[in-house]
């Protein structure tokens, strides 16, 4: 071993202290889809994006954390307003408030001036709030790349070059 080989030997012990390695294991895996699968993380999350919805927006409604996770997870789920209603234990026009205080908005809500407050409000947090819900609770955003990743199988390359005898 020369100077400078035994000196850098050397630095890398000190640095390591004489374990010979560098590297740490990692704690937690890694990817967005890890968690998905627990319902409890996806719900303590769902209760932190509304909490930070609720800090940056005036809510007409005052539904505790557990029935805006109810209401999203139902809205995501398919479940229709009266639905909603009935499982948090609320009229539905509090239902269609608390939606729209969350940026949830049917195509059969119309243009009224408070669905249109609410499209205002998701379109100046770029739909962040609604992107959030959209990963957390479906599989869209997966099924998604995974269809464009299928149409981009290189058929179009394989064809390209072949000749066909077509008589019009």
């Amino acid at each position: 071993m020369d100077d400078k080989t035994a000196e850098l030997r050397d630095i890398f012990l000190d640095a390591t202290d004489g374990e010979g390695t560098v590297t740490e294991r990692q704690a937690e895996r890694r990817g967005s889809l890890v968690d998905v699968d627990d319902p409890e993380v996806v719900d303590d999350r769902l209760r932190e994006l509304v909490a930070t919805m609720r800090e940056r927006y005036d809510f007409e409604t005052d539904l505790d954390p557990d029935a805006y996770v109810r209401l999203i997870r139902g809205f995501y789920d398919g479940d229709d307003d009266a639905a909603l209603a009935e499982a948090l234990g609320v009229d539905q026009k509090a239902v269609v408030r608390a939606r729209l205080d969350c940026h949830l908005v049917r195509e059969s809500d119309g243009d009224t001036p408070a669905v249109e407050a609410s499209r205002g409000r998701a379109t100046r947090a770029n739909g962040r709030f609604r992107d959030a819900f959209v990963e957390l609770l479906t599989d869209d955003d997966l099924s998604g790349r995974l269809a464009s990743d299928s149409r981009e199988d290189g058929l179009r390359e394989a064809t390209e070059d072949i000749e066909t005898n077509v008589s019009l």
